[in-house]
Formats: C-alpha cells, structure tokens, sequence
C-alpha cells in the first residue's frame, strides 16, 4: 500500500505543534530546552528570544539562572555551531559528534597545525583551560609557546575539537557581557549530577523526531551533521510510522508525535534570529517559503529573527535599540502585510519589547514596507 501523503502544510502544522509554535506551552525551560535538543546559539541572546515565543510567561532570568547553576551549557554540537544544551545532553550527544567536529576543524584549521601531535595538543589545552577558563586568542598564544611553528588561531580551535570546550558565564547571560571564555565540559560540569550515558545514534533520531518531525533521512543528517543515517532509519522502521511527502521522499516519525490537521489555525509568532525551526530540514518549505530564503539566511551564516503569518515565514524582524528610555523593534515584511497582520505584529512586537527592554520608557514597533 502506497505511504500517505503529508503535505507542505500539513508538515507544517507537525512541525510548530512540536516546536511550541502551534500553542505556547507552560513546560519549564530545561524541559523545553531538552525536548528541542538544545537552541543554536551563536548569538548569545537568541536562545532567550526562542524559549520567550515558546513558553508563556517566560522570564529571562530563568535561563540565566540554568547557566549559573551549569544545569544548561554553550557547547560546540550539531553542524560543529554552538548550542545551549543541558549539562546532560553537553556530556551525553559530544561523544557521538566528536568526529563530524574533528572533521569539520581539520577541513578549516588543520593546516595550521600541521605536524602538532593531537593527543598532545588535546591534553595541553584541557590542561590550560581547566586551569582557568581561557578566550581563543588566550589559549592560542599559552599554546603558540610549546608550538612556535603553528598558527595560535588553529591550535586554539584544534583544541575545541579535540575537547568538549563549554562557554562560562557571563557569557550568555541575559543583560550581561563578556568574551567567549572557555573549559572543558567535564571540569565544569563535574560534580553537579549531569553525568548520562552517550546515546546511540537510533536513540537522537528518535529525539530529533519528537522535535523536528515528520522526516527524511537528509533531514536528520541536516540538522545534527552526521552522515551515514540511512542503516539508522532502516533499523527503526519497525518502531516509526512512514510516509510520503508531495516530492515523492520517505518521511520518518514516531507513531504518538502530534500531526495536527492542516487548516489548524496558528497565531503570529515571532521566531529567534539562527532557530533551528529554520535549519534542522534540507527541504525549508515547511516553514520557510524558498523565495524568502535568501532574505532570511545569508552567505556567511547569519539567520535572522523571523515572523510567522499562517505557519509560515512572511518577514523579519531586529530589535534595534533596547535601552532604559527606547527600544525599537524594526519589522520588515516579505510582501504587503493585511491590516490584521500589521495588527498582529504591532502586539506581538510590543511583548517582545517588553520582555527585551522591560525597563524602556518608549517602545516603538517599525514596520517598513507592506500594505
């Protein structure tokens, strides 16, 4: 019997009822933090904009409060980028991606080491960070010492591939600043019960399913990095239910994953600048209209904070200035905007403004272009 069809907007509708997109939920942070498998976190407030249009009432404070207490952690993970993940999953998923990261650094870097042993390398720098938490450029030059012929950028980053390198607070705190300073995952995570078993690789795609879900095999391989995922899937399918999608491809999903009807209603929602709604699918059209995709990502890796008008991508959005008197929010829309949605969005960026500047006399919500 041939597999069912999902439609575009039927994946869609899967897919924001996972993310807490379809309806916010009153889930704690760590728990919706684990359920996603981590936020991708090059800036360091996105994950804070991701988990504030997730959860309802949800206060930065709370996951400023996690990295204190080292109960979630800013890691180098999936696609070898830096994500805010449990202590747990830190120890638990690094092992299982260790060798996509190597691969990843040697491709960049390995040039710049060439010759330098990397079990010695690997444990001069732990021994250097976890002596005191160290910048790049700080671990480069201590390291540059023993190895005078290497470029100190590719040692230090060499380093981060050999070794589970966490980012310490204050970086990543809400309202705070501070350089990327680093040690390893094991000294900093030591001691405060975050110790799990790795996982096998059965084991993420089923979590990535439970977040990312219905999918292909490309897409789960998208989203963590890994290659080779087919044999994965196969095994599996035993447990998972199949499908088709109107290309004709194989999707994957768990049997008890919310599937909601396709003329589900959704509210506006405003999406965290680099959220991995946007990047865990070779096939973006769930979510993010193929015209629009160069609007949204670019060249060098920069993905911007969009907004939501029906499930899907129709624009974006910056918070300009967030100061104690003014904070501006600039909206620029895809294409002309509805008077409902320009509604929609003038309410939606006030909430953002408030929770990004709760201290701001005057907020003002910019939205340039549409109709």
């Amino acid at each position: 019997m041939p597999a069912e069809v999902l439609t575009t907007r039927a994946l869609n509708r899967a897919l924001l009822a996972r993310q807490g997109l379809l309806e916010r939920t009153s889930r704690a942070p760590l728990e919706v933090v684990e359920h996603l498998v981590g936020l991708q976190a090059q800036d360091p407030k996105a994950p804070y904009y991701g988990l504030w249009t997730r959860i309802a009432d949800f206060e930065p404070e709370a996951l400023s409060e996690l990295l204190l207490e080292r109960a979630v952690v800013r890691v180098a993970l999936m696609r070898s980028t830096i994500h805010l993940v449990s202590g747990r999953d830190a120890l638990a998923l690094r092992p299982l991606l260790q060798p996509l990261i190597e691969r990843a650094t040697q491709t960049n870097w390995g040039a710049g080491v060439t010759g330098v042993d990397r079990a010695a390398l690997a444990a001069a720098g732990r021994a250097l960070v976890d002596r005191e938490p160290r910048t790049f450029a700080q671990l480069g030059e201590a390291l540059s010492v023993r190895w005078p012929d290497a470029d100190p950028k590719a040692l230090a980053q060499m380093v981060r591939a050999l070794v589970a390198l966490v980012q310490v607070p204050p970086r990543g705190l809400w309202g705070r600043g501070g350089a990327a300073a680093h040690t390893s995952a094991e000294a900093w995570l030591a001691g405060v019960g975050a110790a799990a078993p790795a996982p096998s690789a059965a084991e993420v795609v089923c979590r990535y399913l439970a977040a990312f879900g219905p999918a292909t095999v490309a897409d789960v391989q998208k989203w963590s990095g890994l290659t080779r995922l087919a044999p994965v899937l196969d095994a599996l399918r035993p447990e998972l239910v199949c499908f088709s999608d109107e290309a004709g491809r194989d999707l994957f999903d768990l049997p008890d994953a919310p599937r909601p009807d396709p003329s589900t209603p959704v509210p506006l929602r405003l999406v965290a600048p680099f959220d991995n709604v946007l990047l865990s699918h070779v096939d973006t059209t769930r979510i993010l209209p193929a015209e629009h995709q160069g609007k949204v990502m670019t060249q060098n890796g920069l993905v911007s904070g969009t907004y939501l008008v029906d499930g899907f991508v129709q624009g974006a959005w910056k918070v300009q200035a967030a100061g104690r008197r003014a904070a501006t929010l600039a909206v620029t829309p895809f294409g002309k905007t509805t008077k409902k949605t320009q509604a929609a969005l003038t309410r939606e960026g006030e909430r953002l403004l408030a929770f990004a500047a709760p201290g701001a006399t005057e907020r003002r919500v910019q939205i340039s272009g549409g109709g």
